[in-house]
């Protein structure tokens, strides 16, 4: 007996379970005529219910509260940051709005009394570095009151002189006039001076210890130096192809200072990693913390470089290490796919009991929208059936491929029964990643076919091919052209070497970079310093409940009195939602910096940082960050267009109403927070590849994370995720495998394909339990290996060269003490005189 099934079901069920030589072919046809002309009268309301679990044949699978069916396309480039307007304007919150008119007044009353009725615009650069100095004199007043008041003043002129301004481009563009201007004069150190000042200040800690509520009122000072900072870092790092070409050599000179330390003994970046781990301990909960993380974020990707400048580098590594070049640069890549239809994604462990009772038996039947962003046709299938069938075979595939239940439901009835008008995508050569396989995968399968063949291995020995049928040398062959050695594994193999050989290798030559002297900066603090950030992380959760013992992320957007109406209260729950933002965008941002340039600096240095990440429980905080409403996290609405700067300095504020606030802004997602999700899925990617106890431990035992992110149809986050789910199909069994083969399929055309891979099979022979424990220990060993040999510079080190020549020892010039002069003749005396010449021991000596 043959169940009828939806539109969306009876293409897919009929045409996949049943050949085209079977004898129910013609009933399967007549059956199929049924059924299109059953759609023009189906309608959703006169569907009968049925309890759950029962199966009905016109019941759809059930959705995932996760995500919309009608989810668009995203159209989002992901890149190093937001445009230059956005990444400003979030360094304000809403409640710092009446500062802005504040910073005015301090420079206006100051400004027209040294340069009466005259305009910032109208002055030469001469006369504005005349001022400019004259303020920076202010800053060495005693007086605490007057020196806010210079600083608040300096502060206006890095926002833009907006007063002067008359719309958002020419503020912008003051801006970074100003904030050039200003470095160029020493405004940095001045201010730099200033902040170290301010973090000591011991009174303002304890005083902020002792009040039950910190506003931000406790975090003035700090506050207006971080902006001033923060503005002149982001105006000067980003490049614009107007710039003057003293600006590109003030930017470079700017790049240098950030990196090395000039001015102290530390860069600058340390010294806010040491803000972070303060306000973290509890000793200066007062911190503006979304300052202090921005300002690190912008100083880090300033000094270390972006996306672009780290591809750069490692083509050039590469070279320097006569490797082959790069196959790809990964984020092009991405950038050219599309996004695959998000109602196909299934949950981890789906039990819709689906079933079809065709010629062969009743099996089941998990059903799975298409996944596929091509109509590939089956290269199986033969041509017999002639062109009328094939064009219903690919109107059938093509709606299954680029129409969702939903969309389906809608749209087929309004459709003539004999032909749909479906637009066909071509299908692309090829796979949009280059093959690649590692030394360990040639050996593991010359290894396998030796025991096979031959009966006994070779070891490591990836040459010698006697004996081994012709088939299995084409395979070595083609494993060899796909075979990629990456910059680890130069730097794992000269770490041996090293450990191995400390004498006769010597030294190990290590370039200065902004990198290394980061890391050396960072070593013996780092755990302290990742355990501070993911603490802030953990606070600032959108999934995260209050607790008493949390940390108060809040300080710097909560204002002295509390709102009493309602549009005040609304406008502070945005403005809270968009601080919290704004910190995971921050954390997210800098940790991901920071994996990627370690881990091309040496490789053991990205594996101290996981390794503290891991044992802080950074993979459980990313998961419990994805076990939310993602879609719903991705178009949020927590910001308020109006007030953003420069926006609310130059034009005239209307009155909010709490419809305009429900309203948001028009935009289809929020920037910064799918900027985030992807940031945390490379993390959680980078802590766990290649690493299969951190895989089966945490990812696992939390239900595989980030899974509901495959609902956002945005290309890079679904290959983020696609590629977590790869890691863990070995481990998920056979029963999700089958279930789930849409989703195996997208794993196939997006994620790279390692030859000799058995991740969908789960044979890999790294996945065995008992080597868990080992992985971690001998990681942990090369670690403090590393760390030792390079950081740690012992003066009694039992490698210290020893001179064994006689005429260079008896040749040095030995100080001896004063009293040994007056006792030298009775020394000789009794020690050698006295003494009289054994020469039978001398000879029994030799």
């Amino acid at each position: 007996m043959l169940v009828l099934h939806t539109a969306s079901t009876f293409p897919r069920c009929f045409k996949t379970r049943t050949p085209r030589s079977h004898p129910c072919e013609p009933l399967l046809r007549r059956l199929e005529e049924l059924w299109r002309k059953g759609c023009e009268c189906w309608q959703p309301s006169r569907i009968p219910k049925y309890p759950q679990g029962c199966a009905s044949p016109f019941l759809t699978p059930p959705r995932s509260p996760q995500g919309s069916v009608d989810c668009p396309n995203l159209e989002f480039e992901y890149g190093d940051a937001d445009g230059h307007g956005a990444e400003l304007a979030e360094l304000y919150s809403y409640t710092e709005e009446p500062e802005l008119s504040h910073n005015r007044r301090c420079f206006e009353e100051d400004f027209h009394t040294q340069v009466p009725h005259r305009r910032w615009l109208e002055l030469d650069r001469a006369q504005q570095k005349a001022y400019v100095m004259r303020l920076l004199d202010g800053l060495e007043v005693v007086n605490r009151d007057k020196r806010l008041r210079v600083a608040r003043a300096i502060l206006y002129l890095a926002q833009g002189v907006f007063g002067d301004c008359d719309n958002e481009g020419d503020v912008l563009h003051w801006s970074r006039h100003n904030s050039f201007l200003l470095y160029q004069l020493g405004t940095f150190s001045a201010f730099l001076e200033l902040l170290n000042m301010e973090i000591e200040n011991s009174q303002a800690c304890s005083s902020a210890l002792r009040k039950p509520a910190i506003s931000l009122a406790d975090s003035t000072e700090l506050r207006v130096l971080l902006s001033v900072m923060y503005l002149m870092v982001e105006n000067i790092r980003v490049e614009q192809e107007t710039d003057p070409p003293e600006w590109k050599t003030c930017r470079e000179t700017f790049r240098m200072e950030l990196s090395f330390p000039v001015h102290t003994e530390e860069p600058f970046a340390l010294l806010l990693f040491t803000m972070v781990t303060k306000f973290c301990s509890g000793h200066a909960p007062h911190f503006p913390m979304r300052k202090v993380l921005l300002l690190l974020w912008k100083v880090l990707l300033f000094t270390l470089g972006g996306f672009e400048a780290l591809q750069a580098m490692k083509v050039r590594r590469r070279e320097e290490l006569g490797l082959p070049p790069l196959p790809e640069d990964s984020i092009q890549v991405v950038r050219g796919m599309r996004a695959a239809s998000p109602s196909g994604f299934s949950q981890l462990h789906p039990a819709w009991p689906w079933t079809f009772q065709g010629c062969r038996g009743s099996q089941p039947l998990m059903k799975q929208d298409s996944l596929d962003i091509y109509n590939e046709r089956d290269p199986f299938k033969n041509d017999e059936g002639g062109v009328d069938e094939e064009e219903n075979d690919d109107m059938d595939s093509g709606i299954e491929g680029e129409l969702d239940l939903m969309e389906r439901d809608a749209i087929i009835p309004a459709m003539p029964a004999q032909r749909l008008p479906i637009e066909r995508v071509s299908f692309p050569k090829g796979l949009p990643w280059a093959p690649k396989v590692r030394q360990k995968d040639i050996e593991h399968f010359l290894e396998a076919s030796r025991n096979k063949f031959i009966g006994f291995t070779l070891g490591q020995d990836t040459e010698t091919l006697i004996g081994l049928p012709r088939p299995i040398h084409e395979s070595v062959k083609t494993l060899k052209q796909h075979k990629y050695v990456s910059i680890s594994d130069i730097q794992i193999k000269n770490e041996e070497e090293l450990e191995k050989c400390p004498m006769s290798l010597g030294e190990e030559e290590v370039q200065e970079t902004p990198c290394e002297v980061l890391y050396r900066a960072m070593l013996y603090n780092l755990p302290q310093y990742m355990i501070a950030l993911l603490k802030i992380l953990l606070a600032a959760a959108p999934t995260s409940k209050a607790k008493t013992d949390s940390i108060n992320i809040l300080a710097d957007v909560l204002p002295e009195e509390m709102p009493i109406t309602v549009l005040q209260s609304m406008k502070l729950g945005i403005d809270v939602n968009r601080h919290k933002e704004i910190i995971v965008k921050s954390i997210s941002a800098l940790l991901l910096l920071l994996l990627k340039h370690f881990k091309l600096n040496h490789i053991y240095q990205f594996e101290y940082v996981s390794q503290h990440l891991v044992f802080a429980n950074c993979i459980p905080l990313i998961l419990k960050f994805f076990n939310q409403n993602i879609m719903s996290y991705i178009t949020a609405k927590n910001s308020i267009s109006v007030l953003d700067y420069p926006h609310c300095t130059v034009c005239d504020l209307p009155e909010l109403t709490a419809e305009s606030l429900e309203a948001g802004d028009n935009n289809q997602f929020c920037w910064r927070n799918l900027f985030s999700c992807i940031n945390l899925l490379r993390i959680l990617n980078k802590l766990t590849k290649w690493k299969h106890s951190r895989t089966m431990r945490a990812l696992l035992v939390l239900d595989a994370g980030g899974v509901y992110a495959l609902k956002v149809k945005q290309a890079m986050m679904q290959l983020y995720v696609l590629k977590l789910l790869k890691i863990q199909t070995k481990y998920l069994g056979r029963q999700w495998r089958k279930s789930n083969m849409k989703t195996m399929s997208a794993i196939y055309q997006k994620v790279r394909h390692r030859m000799n891979d058995d991740w969908a099979y789960g044979n890999d022979i790294d996945a065995r339990p008992w080597d868990f424990q080992a992985e971690e220990c001998t990681l942990r060993a090369n670690i403090e290996a590393f760390n030792s040999r390079r950081y740690d510079k012992p003066q009694d080190s039992e490698f210290a060269p020893v001179d064994n020549c006689l005429q260079s020892v008896l040749g040095q010039r030995l100080e001896l003490p004063e009293d040994f002069h007056y006792s030298y003749e009775l020394w000789l005396e009794r020690e050698v005189f006295s003494q009289p010449i054994r020469w039978e021991e001398l000879l029994h000596c030799q």
